[in-house]
């Protein structure tokens, strides 16, 4: 086989072996990052927990406020029915009476409704808080964990760089801008087998004497299809 066109093989091969690194770095980082979406969900619904306790407390306080002026309002109108002198004057004293002593009870229920509520918020606070520290436990060990992946992953990246700078240090520089210009489009299929007597890399049918070629390997033969450099495999040659 033609040297060139070995090294543009070997070369297509590294450049495989590096892209397939991404996924493997993506897959580690999937659990913590994962993990730590979670915790910002969970840190988020106990801030909005939060301000709607206090949104609660705030309607509860107003509500306290009206009932305590209402109370009031009871107590003057009770010193007053002994000053009453006309019968106009009872009766709309005692409707007064009958209005602030309905405020009076629909507070006091508005009061023990937003009781409920906040106190409902505040356990489910409790639970979430209790979620995040538990899963804050976790996160440490999924971060060190992928930690360790990264940390091997990249010294067989690192591996398979320098195995390519020596590589690139050797290979025909014709060839390889012929290489790269293929592979900005091709990406990982730009140099490709023919099987059956078919590119690999768009599975069109090449012609016997461009197969010819390929199988003596003496020049770098591209496929006249697609672009592609081709090669034939040991077995088939």
């Amino acid at each position: 086989m033609n040297n060139h066109l070995q090294q543009l093989i070997d070369l297509s091969i590294i450049d495989k072996d590096i892209d397939a690194f991404e996924p493997q770095i993506e897959e580690a980082n999937y659990n913590y990052e994962a993990a730590l979406a979670k915790t910002k969900s969970i840190e988020s619904d106990i801030e909005n927990l939060s301000n709607e306790i206090k949104e609660e407390e705030v309607k509860k306080s107003k509500n306290e406020l009206h009932l305590a002026e209402l109370s009031q309002k009871l107590e003057e109108n009770s010193k007053k029915s002994g000053d009453v002198k006309t019968e106009r004057e009872m009766k709309s004293l005692q409707l007064e009476e009958e209005i602030a002593k309905e405020q009076v009870t629909f507070a006091n229920e508005e009061i023990a409704r937003l009781e409920k509520i906040i106190e409902l918020k505040k356990e489910q606070t409790e639970v979430a808080e209790a979620s995040l520290v538990e899963l804050s436990a976790s996160l440490e060990s999924v971060k060190a964990d992928v930690d360790k992946k990264l940390e091997t992953i990249n010294k067989d990246r690192q591996a398979v760089f320098i195995k390519k700078e020596k590589l690139l240090g050797e290979v025909n520089q014709k060839g390889l801008a012929f290489y790269q210009k293929i592979r900005r489009w091709a990406k990982n299929t730009t140099v490709v087998p023919v099987d059956e007597q078919a590119c690999m890399g768009c599975h069109m049918i090449i012609s016997d004497k461009v197969y010819s070629d390929v199988i003596k390997a003496e020049e770098i033969t591209t496929c006249p299809h697609c672009g592609r450099i081709l090669y034939t495999k040991p077995n088939e040659e």
